[in-house]
């Protein structure tokens, strides 16, 4: 997909006498986008607002260029949602709850009725869609929510805590479903979850609130690139060898007993260290990558005071 997907122009939103969403900036524009943030921070309020559920007190919200308020029956139709919580009708069949549902974003009845069993099979679930949706297991609720999120043929995908209280192998299958989505290039899609490896499997892109403010905004994939100069070594002996890695113009640290840290230069490839090592007698016993985690950028963006701009980086590559 071509341009942003999500766009926040100074958002504000209040319920009650309390600012929820605090003067949020930025451009999304990942085909898979984490929203993460600890309880409270509005990553709830965000949603709800993406879904015109809240007005902005101030501020604007436009998906796929278009203001949420002045789109909203058109966007809606475009939109697909996995709530958090269930909203199932339970004495209601599998496949025509999402039938329904898909009525509701706008498909003809015929037309909504074909694409519910479709996601039915999609989801893993065909064999199940005439059952009760009060009979479903856990797992089985997720998958239905899934399948109605995406019957009637959404661009943008939201998903609320799409794993939650899955076991292992039920958690695996439900990323495997969002990744394969994702891979389409056809549907846009927003994660929010607590859990910071569902975000790392399947994102490319993440937005952290802290205090309805945007702690940090970053490219996960141009961060793991950038980091790829950020080397940890176990050398032999590392006398000599530390300061003709200098004279490279990299920058390196010595941890003791030959253990190093070292930041490679654009101009400089780590097969001159090895000759460097060969050059001196020195034997490189280990090479690691150094890659911040999601759980490093996370908590980073924690101790960043009251949030930044969706500007600011919480990455700081090379950093020793």
């Amino acid at each position: 997909m071509n341009g942003p997907v999500i766009e926040l122009d100074n958002l504000q939103v209040k319920l009650g006498p309390r600012v929820i969403l605090d003067r949020l900036n930025g451009c999304l524009s990942g085909r898979c986008i984490g929203l993460l943030g600890p309880n409270g921070s509005g990553k709830s309020t965000l949603i709800n607002t993406l879904l015109g559920f809240y007005r902005p007190l101030a501020g604007r919200v436009r998906v796929f260029g278009k203001d949420v308020n002045q789109n909203l029956r058109e966007l809606r139709s475009q939109i697909g949602y996995m709530p958090e919580s269930d909203a199932f009708i339970a004495d209601m069949s599998g496949v025509r709850f999402v039938r329904y549902m898909a009525e509701l974003s706008g498909l003809p009845k015929s037309v909504a009725m074909e694409r519910a069993h479709e996601a039915f099979f999609y989801v893993g679930l065909g064999e199940a869609r005439y059952r009760k949706l009060g009979t479903y297991s856990l797992g089985m609720k997720q998958l239905a929510k899934l399948a109605q999120a995406i019957a009637h043929g959404p661009r943008l995908l939201l998903l609320d805590e799409p794993t939650n209280g899955l076991d292992p192998e039920a958690r695996q299958r439900m990323l495997q479903l969002v990744r394969d989505i994702r891979d389409t290039g056809e549907v846009s899609v927003l994660i929010s979850s607590h859990l910071l490896h569902d975000i790392e499997e399947c994102c490319d892109e993440v937005i952290i609130l802290k205090d309805g403010k945007i702690a940090a905004l970053c490219n996960l994939e141009e961060e793991r690139k950038a980091n790829l100069k950020f080397l940890e070594l176990e050398v032999s002996n590392e006398n000599g060898f530390l300061e003709s890695v200098r004279s490279l113009g990299c920058e390196c640290a010595s941890f003791g007993a030959g253990r190093l840290k070292v930041v490679l230069p654009d101009n400089i490839e780590v097969r001159q260290l090895y000759r460097l090592a060969s050059e001196q007698s020195v034997q490189i016993r280990r090479m690691n990558y150094r890659r911040d985690s999601l759980e490093d950028i996370f908590l980073k963006a924690m101790m960043n005071g009251n949030g930044a701009s969706a500007e600011a980086k919480v990455m700081s590559n090379g950093r020793l």
